[in-house]
This record gives structure tokens, sequence and C-alpha cells, in this order.
């Protein structure tokens, strides 16, 4: 895209990025929603919660840390945390994840699973990168 057409919509660069944030914080939203976390069977919602993000992190692959300081953009990523959070406690709860594992480990480690299969394995699909996600965070990486 030419540089004159991003200034004829945006009025600075930073009108730009905000409009990227914009975008990826509502796909997030979008891709939880999807997902049905609170309904769907719970290997189900995980599986599509992932192949969602994945998707979400391959369109917009821009990270939303520089925009934290604007409370709205911190209050709607915190409310998706949240709502991941709950879901993995629940999870863990029907015995898809092992209990007694360091408080909060379950939702640091799925985020960065995604971003790597995001970045690292372009040439799979996103259902194919969501099975290696979500095997590795089922099974881990040694053997049984």
């Amino acid at each position: 895209m030419d540089r004159r057409t991003v200034y004829r919509r945006f009025a600075s660069r930073e009108d730009l990025l905000a409009a990227i944030y914009e975008a990826r914080l509502t796909a997030i939203e979008h891709a939880i929603e999807d997902a049905r976390l609170r309904e769907a069977p719970v290997t189900v919602a995980l599986h599509r919660y992932v192949e969602n993000i994945i998707a979400v992190n391959r369109t917009w692959p821009v990270d939303l840390t520089c925009m934290l300081a604007d409370a709205s953009v911190h209050a709607r990523r915190d409310a998706s945390i949240r709502e991941v959070d709950m879901f993995l406690r629940h999870a863990t709860d029907e015995g898809l994840l092992r209990p007694g594992l360091p408080e909060g480990w379950a939702s640091a480690l799925l985020p960065q699973l995604m971003h790597l299969v995001s970045r690292e394995m372009p040439h799979l699909s996103h259902g194919q990168a969501a099975d290696v996600v979500v095997d590795t965070l089922l099974r881990g990486l040694g053997t049984p």
C-alpha cells in the first residue's frame, strides 16, 4: 500500500497503529466468543480457541504492549485474559489439564505456544498448528 493511501485514511502514524490495535483486539474478542469457552465441551473449545488465536496472530502480527497505556485497551485485554484463565481453570477441574501446576502456568504457557507456532510454522494450516499446540499443552514434550 502506498504511503499516500495510508495518510488519506489516517491523520497520523499513531491513528494507523490505533486502528490496527483496535482490529486485533476485536479479532481476539471474536475468537474467544467463537470458541464458546463456557458452552462447548472443553476439548472442543480449547482447540477452537487455539485455532482462532493462531489465525489472529497470523493476520494481525502486532504486539499490544505499546497500547496498554490506554485504559480502554488495557481493560479489554484484561477481560479477554480473565475469560481464558477461567476456561483453563475449568479445564483443570474437568481433568483435561493436570492439577498441582504452579498458579498461572497454563495461562502463561498457552499464549507462548500459540505465538511460537504462528511464527515458526507458517506452512501449517491454522487447524494443523492448533493440533500441535493443543497436543504440546496436553501431553508435554516428555513421554508418558
